[in-house]
């Protein structure tokens, strides 16, 4: 979006201010429609999950406010989003992870990812999947041993355990998976934002309903794993309730700065993720794929745009085509 001043074109990054609109309200919508996941997360894992939430959120704000400090740029942490962004990596990391290695992906998400970029809307991958992947790659051990729900510690001795997509990555006994309704509430091991689909859910209906996101990236990602999980015949609810799906499509794909511009283009960008992640579960060493797959389709996301975006009338026959 551009406003004319006095003559002058002043050209903004997004997310754009429209009306009444501005980043701290979209930013505080997001953090009201995470509220069920982050409650979800408490009653699944325990108070631990609620401390490795908060720590993440209080060390990207710190992050944010230090590094613009240093470099006397505007504080723009009244905006909320280095708060989103803490919230969303915290949603993506195992509860029983040392509090450390949270700080390290917040500084990461935030001056690396974020800052060094030109700050918010300048950044072309997601903050809180990078991080995620960074962590992952440097720390894999701790990165992919997840405490039980407290449900089954309370029934049993076993404190960590295999998710739902481990088990059947490492080719094992069907009868073990949990079921569709366990899933679907999220009693089941996993990144501590990422279990409760129902929580998930939720929070997309209200930034929906806040016309914050529209629904077509989700509704292509979802359905998208959906298809390949009956053509592969696997249990396409297992697959959507399964690892990240709901919250990569939901929170982490809809990202304003990282995603498609055109409605043409966040179909492609979200039949790209759940193309990506299905591949990656099904034929790849890892178990899970969203955070990979969103990735990749951000750093497509500018040639995506570029392929989708309408021509100007008129302007076809130019060698290269036209821009708007």
């Amino acid at each position: 979006m551009s406003r004319y001043n006095q003559g002058s074109l002043i050209v903004s990054s997004s997310p754009h201010t429209l009306d009444n609109i501005s980043t701290s309200r979209i930013m505080l919508d997001v953090l009201i429609a995470l509220v069920p996941a982050f409650i979800m997360s408490g009653i699944i894992f325990g108070p631990r999950a609620i401390l490795l939430t908060i720590t993440c959120v209080v060390s990207c704000v710190v992050f944010e406010w230090a590094f613009e400090k240093v470099t006397n740029k505007e504080n723009t942490i009244s905006d909320l989003s280095a708060a989103v962004t803490g919230v969303l990596l915290s949603f993506n990391l195992p509860s029983n992870l040392p509090y450390w290695m949270a700080v390290i992906g917040c500084f990461v998400a935030i001056v690396i990812v974020k800052q060094l970029f030109g700050g918010i809307g300048q950044n072309f991958v997601n903050p809180a999947i990078t991080a995620r992947i960074v962590l992952l790659i440097s720390f894999a051990t701790p990165m992919t041993t997840w405490p039980m729900p407290k449900q089954i510690m309370e029934a049993a001795d076993a404190v960590t355990g295999p998710t739902p997509l481990g088990i059947l990555n490492m080719g094992g006994d069907p009868a073990a998976l949990p079921s569709n309704i366990d899933m679907f509430l999220g009693f089941v091991g996993g990144s501590l934002g990422e279990t409760s689909a129902i929580a998930l859910l939720l929070g997309g209906i209200y930034l929906v309903g806040r016309k914050v996101i529209m629904p077509v990236i989700p509704v292509a990602f979802i359905g998208t794993v959906f298809l390949i999980a009956v053509l592969a015949g696997q249990d396409p609810i297992f697959h959507i309730c399964a690892g990240g799906v709901m919250l990569g499509a939901i929170f982490m794909a809809t990202d304003y700065s990282t995603s498609p511009l055109t409605f043409k283009g966040k179909i492609v960008f979200g039949i790209g993720c759940g193309l990506l992640t299905m591949i990656i579960r099904l034929y790849g060493s890892l178990p899970e794929g969203v955070s990979f797959a969103i990735l990749l389709m951000n750093i497509l996301t500018p040639h995506i745009d570029n392929l989708s975006r309408r021509k100007i009338y008129g302007g076809g026959g130019r060698k290269g085509g036209s821009r708007q």
